[in-house]
């Protein structure tokens, strides 16, 4: 008679499906033969682990477990437990992108739909940096005649000092 499947998982039979699904994965990734390579046990308790979540991780599985009604067919014909088709499966080829969106559109023109949609708002942000700009200039041109008027300004002094000077020392 095989295990409770509960058991395998370590999960109660009241357990939600989030932990049945998140103690798979634990017990998956603990027994997995990559991690544990040689080892017979550990690739055992991987395939019942497997087997376990196979059954309690589909609702339609799961009721007919609990019931008792669940048969082998039922087991083989459930999908794997990562949800991915067997390997022997190869996915179906995906189309090519222009074949989704026909031959004569064009691709999504991302800068109009941002000018169409933001347009005011970059219109009054060019504005605002012209205007910074124009005020950043005229500040630099007010220090630059600032320190050319203090030069000027200290100039006319000294002549005047050493005018001053020169006519007291005669």
């Amino acid at each position: 008679s095989r295990r409770d499947l509960y058991e395998v998982l370590g999960v109660p039979a009241t357990a939600t499906a989030a932990q049945i699904k998140t103690a798979y994965y634990e017990q998956s990734f603990r027994y997995h033969p990559d991690r544990n390579a040689g080892s017979a046990s550990a690739a055992a308790r991987f395939a019942a682990v497997s087997e376990a979540y196979r059954v309690l991780g589909s609702v339609a599985l799961r009721r007919k477990y609990d019931r008792g009604l669940l048969s082998p067919e039922d087991v083989r014909a459930a999908p794997q437990p990562s949800g991915r088709p067997p390997a022997s499966d190869p996915p179906p080829p995906r189309a090519p992108a222009t074949s989704r969106r026909g031959p004569n559109t064009p691709p999504f023109d991302f800068d109009a739909f941002y000018r169409a949609h933001y347009g005011e708002q970059l219109e009054r942000e060019q504005v605002l940096r012209a205007r910074r700009e124009q005020l950043r200039l005229h500040r630099e041109e007010t220090a630059a005649q600032g320190r050319l008027q203090f030069v000027s300004d200290l100039s006319v002094g000294l002549i005047f000092f050493l005018g001053f000077v020169i006519l007291y020392s005669l």
